[in-house]
């Protein structure tokens, strides 16, 4: 089968302001397989927002392969879906609006895009804020906005870079249960960023720990936990503390070299 997400070797370097260079990942190799939901932990700094970048093509690789689907991403990639941790809403448009302009921008009429867009309204418990504008709403319903647009297109390959961090607790896992509940459905390809491992494991079927920067995958852990899951409930488990565990060892060597450096370049 072929993977939906493949990255061969990857590095990514930057271009600093005073002209030298930044080198954000080294030599990253990364797969999941279609239908998969994967979350990519590490410590700040570490480059799990660049790799997003690369796989949706809004950033190049300097060196290695970043595939889609199959075939080789040059400049921005069809069939992906993409959910930032600031609104990606337009202030000026109501929530239909907000929600019908992926399918206006593919070439649908507008009563097809609006049609479509009622439907995805209600899929995330929004009937009847159709007219609402983004500031007359709360961060979780900005949120349930960001995800109908991103699935209202039926990207093939959906990419989350920590949706959820700014909500509060119980909205943030009322919010990871909605997006299992949506991802059952479309069975999209998932890269979902995240800080929280606790969050990781429980959303994801595989979890990828990436080394302090130059970041890398350390390593992978399968998550065989079944589904469907409530993320609350999940949380009591033994079996998910075992995971945790295990993860935690990988991620906190790299979270503590992370921390050290970032203490001696303060005191620099």
């Amino acid at each position: 089968m072929t993977p939906a997400i493949e990255l061969r070797g990857v590095t990514k370097r930057f271009l600093t302001p005073s002209g030298g260079v930044y080198t954000a990942l080294r030599d990253l190799n990364l797969t999941v397989q279609p239908g998969e939901f994967c979350a990519v932990v590490g410590p700040t700094g570490c480059g799990k927002s660049t790799t997003l970048a690369l796989i949706s093509g809004l950033e190049p690789a300097s060196e290695g392969e970043v595939l889609v689907l199959g075939r080789p991403v040059h400049g921005i990639a069809e069939d992906i879906g993409y959910v930032f941790q600031t609104d990606a809403v337009f202030p000026w448009k109501t929530v239909l609006d907000n929600v019908a302009a992926g399918p206006r921008y593919h070439g649908r009429t507008t009563g097809q895009a609006r049609s479509m867009a009622r439907e995805w309204i209600s899929r995330v418990g929004l009937s009847g804020f159709e007219d609402r504008y983004p500031y007359q709403l709360s961060g979780g319903m900005r949120k349930r906005v960001a995800l109908a647009q991103s699935l209202i297109n039926e990207p093939q390959i959906l990419l989350m870079d920590e949706p959820f961090s700014a909500l509060d607790v119980q909205t943030r896992a009322l919010m990871e249960n909605e997006l299992l509940s949506l991802w059952a459905n479309t069975r999209a390809s998932v890269v979902f960023v995240t800080h929280d491992l606790e969050e990781a494991i429980a959303l994801a079927d595989r979890v990828f720990v990436i080394s302090a920067g130059p970041g890398t995958v350390k390593a992978n852990y399968p998550v065989p936990l079944s589904r469907p899951r409530n993320v609350t409930e999940i949380r009591m488990q033994p079996q998910f503390s075992q995971i945790y565990g295990e993860i935690w060892n990988d991620l906190r060597d790299e979270v503590l070299v992370s921390y050290e450096r970032q203490k001696l370049s303060g005191a620099a």
